[in-house]
């Protein structure tokens, strides 16, 4: 279906319609580079010389100027919801506005959060140390536990008990154990950091740096118990379950039993373990590690925490390690945008309610649902003749696939937020509130039917999401705009650009991990043998082609770490692809702007990674992001399609062109 407005000629009754609009930027173009040598700098670079990243940004690129003009959309909401709020936005104007007043924040120093910090350092006794963790477990407060609720993975109409390790402050378990230059600052400048940030609350500064240290050396030890984040994906690594029992026997420090009566639950609860030698390294640390030792962690994590509701100082210490040290950013980003980020945090369905009325049209979730559908039906042709499946396991996958439960733009039922009190004048009391809230509210669903009708992301959220155990694709309004998808764009465009999206969420139906689950979500091995093996080869494909790239520095990604979001990527642009040539029904999609169908729709969708970042993010992500740094989204993927050389007359040889026996392929 095309869009297009109808404009009267001047003589009054003859009406036609105008042309459809390209979708493609040609601004964002640099005709200098050639398509076939880096496909990524010609659908980009025009754009990408003329916009720096700014000073508030870790990168910059199509996700996160989206971001931005939603940011600026909820700012209109939330300003006039703080001050003339009505019955539906009182509470998330309430909310804004106790974040937006930093004057008060500056004058109560670190006394919001100072009784939690005498109530540490009053601990006496292993048991001491003990209720003070199940204390922040009732605040979903990782110190170093975290207690959840979740679909059982082989039994996926039930919510069961999730029990994992956390508590960590550098960004994953490498930092602590790596010896490379990058990891060795990352944990000098975190002493330094974290003893500042104890000297503000009133600690000597040679005190202090001894707490830093003591700090470090015990997060290292819940580090090096971690599994290592590439493995922490693979699903049958983290389904481990278990009952009251077998946690005893992991954690015999901790009293369970209390626990699970404090949450009103049953005490025979099934539990999932996410990482088993993470959770009993932990219990011997419960038994072996000196109370001083823990009192001084468990005030840290209190004090980090609590840090970006507090004074000032903390805020810009805070601010000075995890975002400058971390990722490069050099500015903090105005401080209505980190409290509308905030509000959406926690109010995110109230506020979508109003975000969807006004930015996302009937019209823009009923064209998303034909996309989605066409897509499905591409794919529904597409299994039968995929290689590496078997009669057997293309019924199964059939199956899978007719059972995607899509959700477009908001949720059909909104969340009720009644029962969280949220204060006009008190940031720090709507923290502890809001997480106290999530925390019951994720409690009270275990043992319980899962409710299909929950949303994983807000409606203002520039993402996407595939959920294993629902088998559900999800794509929230904030993503539905443009560049992603423009009403009044030709169809080429929002095929290559939210039709690879979502076509890159279906693919992780069947991705290296999705593929262990059923058209109900249950993990089950619906593959035979041989198909599986053939599937595997498809896989490892994936992962030497990211082993082998070289992104800068000399530094490659983790092709196991990636290989999912890049197998989403190469099915997803494929099926994308093979859906808008469906939809022309034979006929050639038009010309427009100088530019075929088939390059409007690469362009487009090399368009939607058209991000660059500063050299701290890309060696952060490299270790800690299941996704392909965003150049190679882009040019890792159409490496591997022929339908990408014939639009661009590439041939073998250039850079662009992937050698034909390695070229990776789903369907």
């Amino acid at each position: 279906m095309k869009f297009s407005r109808l404009l009267p000629l001047l003589t009054g009754l003859v009406l036609f319609a105008a042309p459809p609009k390209s979708g493609v930027d040609k601004a964002a173009i640099d005709p200098n580079c050639k398509p076939c040598d880096d496909f990524w700098r010609y659908a980009n670079g025009g754009w990408i010389d003329k916009n720096p990243i700014p000073g508030k940004a870790a990168g910059w690129g199509s996700f996160l100027v989206l971001r931005d003009q939603n940011a600026e959309r909820l700012k209109g909401i939330l300003d006039e919801a703080a001050q003339k709020p009505t019955p539906q936005t009182a509470k998330i104007g309430a909310f804004y506005a106790a974040c937006l007043d930093t004057e008060a924040l500056d004058k109560k120093g670190f006394s919001p959060v100072e009784p939690m910090l005498k109530r540490v350092n009053q601990i006496d006794s292993a048991a001491g140390v003990a209720a003070e963790i199940m204390a922040m477990v009732r605040l979903g407060l990782s110190a170093p536990l975290d207690v959840s609720t979740g679909a059982d993975y082989k039994n996926s109409t039930e919510i069961i008990l999730g029990v994992d390790i956390g508590g960590l402050s550098l960004p994953d378990r490498d930092f602590y154990v790596n010896t490379d230059a990058r990891s060795q600052r990352v944990r000098t400048e975190f002493l330094k950091y974290s003893a500042r940030l104890l000297e503000l609350t009133g600690i000597p500064a040679d005190q202090a740096t001894q707490r830093a240290e003591t700090i470090l050396a015990f997060e290292t030890k819940l580090a090096e118990a971690r599994m290592k984040r590439a493995d922490l994906r693979n699903r049958d690594n983290t389904y481990n379950k278990t009952d009251q029992a077998g946690l005893k026997l992991l954690v015999p420090g901790l009293s369970w039993g209390a626990l699970i009566d404090s949450e009103g639950l049953k005490q025979n609860i099934p539990v999932n373990v996410r990482d088993m030698g993470a959770l009993k390294a932990f219990g011997q640390r419960l038994s072996d590690t000196p109370v001083d030792t823990w009192k001084a962690y468990l005030h840290w994590r209190w004090l980090s925490a609590s840090a970006d509701k507090l004074s000032k100082p903390f805020r810009d210490q805070q601010f000075a390690f995890n975002r400058t040290v971390l990722t490069g950013v050099k500015e903090m980003e105005p401080r209505w945008q980190t409290c509308s980020a905030q509000t959406d945090a926690v109010l995110g369905e109230e506020l979508g309610q109003v975000f969807v009325a006004k930015y996302f049209p009937p019209a823009a979730k009923a064209r998303m649902r034909t996309l989605v559908e066409n897509l499905r039906e591409t794919l529904r042709e597409e299994l039968p003749t995929v290689p590496f499946m078997g009669p057997a396991t293309q019924k199964a996958a059939l199956e899978k696939l007719n059972a995607f439960f899509p959700k477009v733009g908001y949720p059909d039922k909104w969340r009720d937020y009644s029962a969280l009190e949220v204060k006009r004048d008190d940031v720090f009391a709507n923290f502890l509130a809001a997480r106290a809230f999530s925390h019951r509210e994720a409690m009270s669903r275990a043992g319980k039917p899962v409710d299909r009708s929950r949303w994983g992301m807000t409606p203002p959220t520039v993402n996407a999401y595939y959920n294993a155990s629902l088998n559900e694709i999800v794509f929230p309004a904030g993503i539905l705009q443009p560049p992603f998808f423009d009403l009044e764009a030709d169809d080429a465009a929002n095929y290559g650009a939210i039709g690879a999206v979502i076509g890159h969420e279906m693919g992780h139906g069947f991705d290296d991990q999705g593929s262990k689950f059923d058209a109900q979500g249950n993990m089950r091995d619906w593959w035979t043998a041989e198909d599986r093996k053939k599937f595997e080869e498809r896989a490892a494909c994936i992962i030497d082609q990211f082993d082998t790239i070289d992104v800068g520095d000399g530094l490659r990604h983790n092709g196991r770490l990636v290989t999912g979001e890049a197998m989403g990527d190469v099915g997803g642009v494929t099926l994308a692809y093979k859906a808008y040539k469906r939809s022309l029904k034979g006929k050639p999609g038009p010309v427009i702007d100088g530019f075929t169908a088939d390059q409007r729709f690469f362009l487009a969708f090399a368009r939607v990674w058209g991000r660059y970042e500063r050299p701290e993010s890309r060696q952060l992500r490299l270790k800690t992001d299941p996704h392909p740094i965003s150049k190679w989204r882009a040019n890792g993927t159409l490496s591997n399609m022929p339908e990408f050389f014939a639009a661009f007359s590439c041939k073998r040889g250039d850079p662009m062109v992937r050698p034909e026996e390695k070229r990776c392929k789903l369907w």
